[in-house]
């Protein structure tokens, strides 16, 4: 059923967004101000010890700082229960006491018809699960026991049988009234025009059930037990209620292992159905698995919909390489802050059953804790297996990794993906050789760059690599700035000096991405600190976290920085309102600056593909653009210099005036 904006918006003002969210959470007491319609929790979307699930009612909106999760009413709905849209407005119109718009007759009869094919599914469930128990499915049986399953865990996955029989299963569903049709709608008899007499399609498999979101069989996955069967494994076909490619087996279940207290933070993916109940029945809970085919878009953003960074679980043989290099590409395109991947590779020849049937969970975890990045996959696979000992090869080397990174969509993703590339390039060339070390140490002269060996690996980038004042101006190492721009570090100190204004301004400020990377570290430091502690924290209370941590200095010199501009709206004696008029400059200058430099690399890109594909015309019309972004550049630096004097404004200081 479709609603109106107007319909939605009336239910979002009559039911609080707290009271929505307050069903499923606990509020934390020492954050929460339910005065002013402010609260905290757990989240519950991953696994965490302190609250950092923030929840506003006057905008109507949840926030996590943990993992990033946020939405609406609906969406919290849909996000935690696998609701579908309609069923999460008719669950806030129940609390608001509202009736639905009257529906669409077509739409409630298709509605009906899903209905009617969940209760056909469950009947064929139920009627596996008792052909598992026959004397025909004692081989079946036999089969499950010599793969070390008790009981409990068959029950657990409700594992059947299907009796190697043509009609078996139809025969059962006709006698309980069950329509030819809706049979065949489910995907449980093969059927067509060329087939006079439509058969069962799951025939001597033990089955496996596939859940929906909302723990509903949609689909069943079927094991050949004749070494003669054409395929192994066979899944349902495409149905009403299934689609491959967009569902994950055992979704539901290790999503709920996510939101318990002790869940582990993270899912992981393994290749199959066995690897998922095998590591169930070991304690590990939160795996999930595609459906016999490569992972999809589909399912990872299943993935990323229970945790920003999941793990990829692979044989370490050549075919789980190749399948975690596919998973790389499949990933890269679609990477947004704060969500990625791990991708942990098994030993080889070992599979995650294998793993955990002698020694328990011990070895998996181990291989799990292991997991490496996204970005080290990106480079090993790369580098692996090949010598760059000529300046053509690393020039080769450095032009595929710029066109590996190219594809991430997201802007701040892919610019920290290209200097992360660049960090491990000039790392690596660096220390290729000890010749070029010896060279370089001659030029640099004597204890400059002698002696230090070959001390860091190859597939890690240098944290502490030299780079001289010439090579940072080039702008060849961007991201090379003792410190950071007057706007960043405003932003930052305002925040440090004015906790009160985070709350104020939570959505945005959790939202800015700093280009100094000693700020971008600095300020993960205040997002943990601001979010753990709530809206009660002082000024004192948040520098003396920071200091424990070890950002005295960086402190010190931010602080610094201010002072030499004048820019007193940043200090701790502005008082509120100037610092939130401060606050506010100089973000909206920050978004502007951001949006500009976006603009500018679009309209250069399609300068690049205009000129190769010879439009003249289209050429000059975006030089003139291209002006147009510097010149408005250059308008909103001359802005930002004259508001050096913003921090005079009303005069109002608070506190003592020592120091201006």
């Amino acid at each position: 059923m479709r609603f109106s904006n107007l319909f939605l918006d009336e239910l979002r003002d009559r039911v609080q967004i707290s009271d929505v969210i307050g069903r499923r959470v606990t509020w934390d007491r020492k954050k929460t101000n339910t005065g002013r319609g402010d609260y905290w929790a757990n989240c519950p979307f991953h696994g965490e010890k302190s609250p950092s699930f923030h929840c506003e009612d006057r905008k109507g909106r949840y926030h996590c700082f943990g993992c990033g999760v946020s939405g609406d009413h609906f969406r919290f709905l849909m996000e935690l229960d696998g609701m579908a849209f309609n069923e999460a407005v008719q669950q806030v119109a129940d609390i608001a006491g509202v009736p639905l718009p009257a529906p669409d007759p077509e739409t409630e009869r298709r509605e009906r018809e899903r209905h009617n094919l969940f209760d056909v599914m469950e009947m064929a469930t139920r009627f596996f699960q008792d052909q598992l128990q026959t004397a025909a499915g004692a081989k079946a049986r036999a089969y499950l026991r010599d793969r070390g399953l008790s009981g409990r865990t068959i029950e657990t996955f409700r594992l059947g049988y299907s009796s190697d029989s043509r009609n078996a299963l139809k025969e059962f569903l006709a006698s309980k009234g069950v329509a030819k049709d809706q049979i065949e709608a489910c995907g449980l008899v093969v059927h067509g025009p060329d087939i006079p007499v439509s058969y069962d399609r799951f025939r001597d498999r033990i089955m496996f059930p596939i859940l929906s979101s909302r723990e509903k069989v949609i689909a069943f996955g079927g094991r050949a037990l004749s070494a003669d069967a054409p395929a192994k494994y066979l899944n349902s076909n495409e149905t009403e209620l299934f689609s491959k490619g967009q569902v994950l087996y055992n979704f539901a279940r290790a999503r709920k292992a996510l939101q318990s207290p002790d869940g582990t933070g993270t899912v992981i993916a393994v290749e199959g159905y066995m690897d998922v109940i095998a590591l169930h029945q070991a304690g590990i809970e939160n795996a999930v698995a595609p459906l016999g085919t490569a992972l999809t878009e589909n399912q990872l953003a299943l993935l990323w919909k229970m945790t920003s960074v999941p793990v990829l679980c692979f044989d370490g043989d050549g075919a789980g390489m190749r399948a975690a290099s596919r998973a790389v590409d499949l990933a890269l395109p679609a990477l947004k802050p704060g969500f990625s991947l791990r991708i942990a590779l098994l030993p080889d020849g070992k599979d995650p059953d294998d793993l955990v049937k002698i020694e328990g969970r011990m070895p998996f975890d181990k291989v799990i804790a292991e997991a490496r990045p996204l970005a080290d996959m990106v480079w090993l696979r790369e580098t692996s297996g090949t010598a760059f000992d000529t300046p053509e090869k690393r020039a080769e080397l450095e032009a595929r990794l710029k066109t590996v990174t190219q594809v991430v969509a997201d802007e701040s993703v892919r610019r920290h993906y290209q200097q992360d590339m660049r960090d491990r390039l000039y790392s690596y060339f660096q220390n290729a050789s000890p010749q070029s070390q010896q060279r370089r140490g001659n030029f640099q002269g004597r204890g400059q760059g002698q002696g230090r060996g070959n001390q860091q690996a190859a597939n890690t980038p240098s944290s502490s690599a030299p780079v001289s004042d010439r090579l940072a101006k080039s702008g060849l190492v961007s991201g090379y700035r003792s410190l950071p721009s007057l706007r960043e570090s405003v932003l930052a100190l305002t925040i440090v000096n004015h906790p009160a204004l985070f709350f104020e301004e939570y959505d945005e400020i959790a939202h800015i991405e700093f280009d100094n990377r000693d700020m971008q570290r600095f300020w993960q430091a205040v997002l943990s600190v601001v979010a753990a502690s709530g809206s009660g924290l002082t000024r004192d209370e948040l520098i003396t976290a920071l200091e424990v941590q070890g950002f005295d200095a960086q402190l010190a010199n931010l602080d610094k920085q201010i002072r030499f501009a004048r820019l007193w709206t940043a200090t701790e004696h502005a008082a509120i309102e100037d610092a939130r008029e401060g606050f506010r400059q100089a973000l909206a200058l920050y978004t502007r600056a951001r949006a500009l430099v976006r603009q500018r690399h679009e309209i250069e890109r399609e300068i690049a593909d205009a000129t190769e594909r010879g439009v003249e015309q289209e050429v000059e019309r975006l030089m003139l653009s291209l002006n147009e972004n510097q010149l408005e550049t250059t308008r909103l630096e001359t802005q930002e210099a004259l508001i050096d004097g913003f921090g005079v404004m009303s005069g109002r200081i608070k506190g003592p005036a020592g120091g201006h």
